[in-house]
């Protein structure tokens, strides 16, 4: 089963801070888990979050645009 993060730990994982995660959940652009009042983050979610902004980078190809 994949581990339940707490938010501090999430952030830790991510970087950066708290509130970053919390507006993250706030806006729905995570996905968490609530477990009574208490709110918990997969960790398979936030890789996917990561791999979802994840952005590739430039080649000679994509700077002179030509097409691959």
């Amino acid at each position: 089963m994949d581990p339940l993060l707490t938010v501090p730990e999430a952030a830790e994982l991510l970087h950066t801070s708290e509130r970053f995660v919390r507006r993250l959940i706030a806006e729905r652009r995570i996905e968490f888990v609530k477990v009574g009042r208490h709110v918990r983050i997969r960790e398979s979610a936030l890789i996917a979050f990561v791999v979802a902004g994840t952005v590739p980078p430039l080649t000679t190809d994509n700077v002179t645009g030509r097409a691959a």
